[in-house]
């Protein structure tokens, strides 16, 4: 029997029991079922990779989706799913919208009430963002609906147009420096290059009806165009051509009406798809049409909550042999660049999206419009050769056969960059997108990035504006520090000898520097040929400086030694106390009768500040640490107070004796890490948040070789700013960081305030007027003193450098009538460049143009405020209206009344807004003249709006020395 049963039912050699043919026909165990991905999430992958990659073929993908769509029309989550992808796409990745147009396209064909859906759902987020003042979104919007011109009635796009052009007709009839109506003329212009190339037909005659009325505006030169320029004249040399944006894009649609051919490069997927969609598709000219959908722009339309300035076209490509990107006259340049710069600024969320979308930039226009990628730039010239002996009677003609796509892509950031006055979002997120394109594609990107960088770098003493090219030090250095710190150094060998007044070698003693702050200077040392080995010094070798006073010469060694060890081992104030009377009095004895106070109070502050920076030179928490412990006697130096019976009472933070204790701790901070200035930049902006020094002490000590006024030009401050010969300030890129960050503090600070008090003003006009007017009155006397000190700060750095052009201050290096800095040729190209006045000239444009740019956003911080107010309490008003209707009839009589403001109505406050703004910036081209007489030049006196109708305060506080 069991012998039997394993005859039936053998067993293998590990136990496991064997299975039969027979035994797997009568198998009834469930078997796994097929999963079928569902229908709306196979919509949304092929969505979210439209056109990312030649394989499949964007046109198949395009009709695949068309079909789905519409063979799933009553499928409620399909439709769901594509419509709210579908507008989501359009706003997160601006360059796929051709492709999404063409979707619409051809679902149409099939099913019609795909694309009426479509088109309601895209009218309704239109219209929000237009009262929004969302006006990227605007221009995203009508690029999607221009390319869909050929489904519309009548005229479809254009009846928007004009009623967008009627605004911007209005705005610079109120105020010609108005830049909102700029935006709407680019808004304009930019739709109608996408209606050229749409399925339309017939189009012409409207798109030049439309550019002779855009003609006014565009081809007219902005009045602030100056200030915005990256290569500023300078009264002798011309500016580097820098055309508007607008003015191009004027000039080049009239071309491409007459050519159309140069519309080429953007892609026309519908063409194709419509060729391979199923059967029963009705062609696009026979499919249904449909009325535009209705977008109304408002009477007065909302100013977004930044300044707006005239935007120059500018390329880091625009000295080449052959055109690797589109030439200004080619409408491409503007074009190409606007859908990348959105793609750029729309992701800022995604570094890693951003440069995906940017390295594959190709697949988002047509085949053949740029040549292969990591195409090297010597093939080029030889394509561009060939290319001359061709035909020019058509599309060929064009340099799209030269045009390579990493160049387009690094212009385009570039392009951010370095915008004036400031970009859109912080410079190191331009900064993230060049390093993951570099880690995508480092073949590609990496050769035309070095051209980019050899382009600014050769216009460093070409007219380069100052900030652009500490924002190119920045950037370099940090990038650098991503890759090893590798260059090709041995390019600029030669530049090493330049003097350091140079504005190139500038750029390499600051770059040096920023690498060695990244990392450390033996490795950096390693990365350099030998020309450069004289340039990191082997002071810079040590990462934590000498305690100065450790030196057997030092004076008052025994004490400030006794200092430093009592600072480390965190003794009590009153321990430490003896040391420095002791220094005190050795000073006293030492020192001039008539200096006697001055002396000990810089003695006294010098050995501890010196003691504190040694303890806290570990790291930066280590110097915050030390700092706070010590902050009140630094605060009672930053005073005058020398801390000792010897030094007398204190005189005031406005006295000499603050002057000069508030001088001294910055010369202590600056001297002990001349190594690394860098490190002291940072230590001294942390003592601005601690109130120890004020923002006037630092500009001063900057651009005043003595800033207490006394007249002793021989004082060394031993900060490391020996002003001989080797040493100008204006060259130094460290002085300049600290004089922008100094001022920066102070700009957000009033624009900070500004915001408060208008805000407090409109509340305060409100039924709770009487709790409120206490805050009101308070933060409108904070707000006019922050604003005087602010004027007061900008004036300080105009009258030094004035003292410095003339030779009066801040570094005497060629003797008191000489023009030229340090020695040699000056320039090196013979162009003035190195001059003391040209340095002079590149710091009064970039703090002139701060001055103004603060002073706009003080307005408009201000107005903004006082329209949010005005718009929440108009909604609540309604709110209450509501419910008071609702309880029958005379329940009106008890609603509370609206609140009573300046500006009852929001659109009459939008008008101010946007008017007062631009009447703040009226004056600015003034001071960027090449014929301006500086001392002429008006000043700007933001104007205080608030909605209670009085002005910024009558109490203005005689502006001094205040925290930040």
């Amino acid at each position: 029997m069991a012998d039997d049963h394993r005859h039936r039912h053998p067993r293998s050699q590990n136990g496991r029991k064997r299975r039969f043919r027979e035994e797997d026909e009568h198998d009834r165990r469930p078997q796994r079922r097929r999963y079928e991905e569902p229908i709306a999430v196979r919509v949304r992958k092929q969505l979210l990779s439209l056109a990312e990659s030649s394989a499949p073929r964007a046109e198949d993908e395009v009709a695949s989706v068309a079909k789905t769509v519409a063979d799933n029309f009553f499928d409620d989550e399909v439709q769901n799913e594509f419509h709210d992808l579908l507008l989501q796409l359009i706003l997160d990745q601006p360059c796929k919208i051709p492709f999404l147009s063409a979707i619409v396209l051809v679902a149409n064909g099939q099913k019609a009430e795909v694309t009426t859906e479509v088109l309601r759902r895209v009218g309704a987020a239109a219209q929000k963002s237009v009262a929004a003042g969302a006006w990227r979104e605007v221009k995203l919007w009508m690029r999607f609906l221009a390319l869909l011109q050929g489904l519309f009635r009548d005229e479809g796009v254009f009846p928007l147009l004009e009623e967008l052009f009627a605004r911007a007709v209005d705005l610079q009839t109120a105020l010609s420096e108005d830049a909102l109506g700029l935006e709407l003329v680019k808004i304009i212009l930019l739709t109608m290059a996408y209606v050229l190339a749409s399925s339309a037909t017939d189009q012409d005659g409207l798109v030049l009806a439309m550019l002779d009325k855009t003609d006014v505006i565009a081809s007219e030169p902005h009045s602030l165009e100056a200030v915005v320029d990256p290569f500023p004249a300078d009264g002798a040399r011309p500016m580097r051509e820098s055309p508007s944006v607008i003015g191009l894009l004027q000039k080049q649609l009239a071309d491409a009406v007459a050519a159309p051919w140069q519309l080429a490069f953007i892609p026309r997927p519908w063409k194709q798809a419509a060729a391979v969609a199923a059967d029963g598709t009705e062609s696009l000219a026979s499919a249904a049409k449909h009325a535009f959908p209705t977008i109304r722009v408002p009477a007065v339309v909302k100013a977004p909550s930044q300044a707006m300035f005239p935007e120059l076209f500018t390329s880091v490509y625009a000295d080449q042999d052959v055109e690797s990107v589109p030439a200004t006259n080619h409408v491409a340049s503007c074009v190409m660049r606007d859908v990348l710069i959105d793609t750029i600024n729309v992701l800022d969320f995604n570094r890693h999206a951003a440069a995906r979308l940017l390295t594959d930039m190709d697949c988002f226009f047509a085949p053949a419009t740029f040549v292969a990628r990591a195409t090297p730039f010597d093939q080029l010239i030889i394509k561009a050769g060939s290319a001359a002996s061709t035909s020019t009677s058509g599309p060929a003609s064009t340099s799209a056969a030269t045009w390579k796509p990493e160049d387009v892509m690094i212009d385009a950031v570039f392009s951010q960059l370095l915008q004036l006055p400031a970009p859109e979002h912080k410079l190191v997120y331009y900064h993230s997108l060049l390093t993951e394109a570099c880690k995508i594609a480092p073949a590609a990107v990496a050769p035309s990035l070095g051209r980019a960088i050899r382009f600014l770098y050769r216009h460093l003493a070409a007219g380069l504006d100052l900030e652009l090219a500490h924002r190119f030090l920045d950037w370099f250095a940090h990038h650098l520090s991503n890759f090893g710190f590798t260059w090709k150094w041995t390019e600029w060998a030669e530049d090493v000898t330049l003097p350091d007044t140079h504005p190139r070698k500038a750029f390499l003693l600051a770059a040096l520097d920023k690498e060695i702050r990244l990392s450390f200077a033996q490795r950096i040392r390693g990365t350099l040929p030998e020309p450069y080995q004289v340039l990191i010094p082997p002071a810079k070798e040590k990462e934590t400086p000498d305690f100065k006073y450790q030196r057997e010469d030092a004076p008052c060694r025994d004490a400030a030694l006794a200092i430093m060890n009592g600072l480390r081992r965190k003794a009590p104030e009153h321990e430490l106390q003896p040391f420095i009377d002791a220094i005190i009095h050795a000073a006293y004895a030492a020192g001039p009768a008539a200096d006697h106070s001055t002396a000990a109070l810089r003695a006294s502050a010098d050995a501890y500040v010196t003691a504190v920076c040694f303890v806290g030179a570990k790291s930066l928490s280590h110097l915050l640490s030390c700092v706070e412990r010590c902050k009140e006697r630094l605060q009672a130096i930053g005073r005058g107070e020398g801390g000792g019976a010897a030094t007398g009472s204190a005189t005031g933070s406005g006295s000499a004796a603050a002057r000069a204790g508030q001088r001294q701790i910055i010369s202590s901070v600056m001297a002990y890490w001349a190594p690394h200035p860098g490190v002291g930049v940072n230590v001294v902006d942390k003592l601005l948040n601690y109130s120890i020094v004020t923002p006037l002490s630092v500009v001063r000590w900057v651009l005043y070789e003595n800033d207490d006024g006394d007249g002793d030009d021989d004082d060394d401050d031993g900060a490391g700013r020996g002003h001989g010969s080797a040493f100008f300030p204006l060259a130094q890129s460290h002085l300049y960081e600290l004089v922008a960050l100094t001022v920066h503090k102070v700009v957000r600070r009033v624009k900070q305030l500004a915001e408060a008090a208008a805000t407090a003003t409109a509340a305060a006009a409100g039924s709770n007027a009487a709790a409120l007017e206490e805050e009101r009155l308070l933060l409108q006397e904070t707000f006019a003193v922050e604003r005087e000190r602010m004027d007061e700060l900008f004036a300080v750095v105009e009258d030094g450098l004035r003292r410095i052009g003339e030779g009066e201050g801040g570094g005497k290096g060629e003797g008191e009538g000489g023009d030229a800095v340090g020695d040699g040729d000056g320039a090196g190209d013979g162009d003035g460049e190195g001059s003391k006045k040209d340095w002079v000239r590149r710091w009064s444009t970039v703090f002139r143009r701060k001055k103004d740019v603060a002073a706009m956003e003080v307005v408009l911080a201000m107005a903004m405020a006082v329209v949010e107010e005005v718009v929440e309490a108009e909604e609540a008003v309604e709110v209450v209206v509501e419910v008071v209707d609702g309880q029958g009839k005379g329940g009106a009589e008890h609603a509370p009344p609206p609140p009573t403001t300046a500006a009852a109505d929001p659109a009459m406050t939008t008008t101010s807004t946007t008017t007062t703004a631009a009447t703040a910036t009226a004056t600015a081209q003034e001071h960027y003249g090449p014929d301006d007489d500086e001392e002429a030049a008006a000043e700007v006196e933001p104007v205080v709006v608030t909605a209670g109708g009085g002005g910024g305060g009558t109490a203005r506080a005689r502006a001094r020395d205040g925290e930040i």
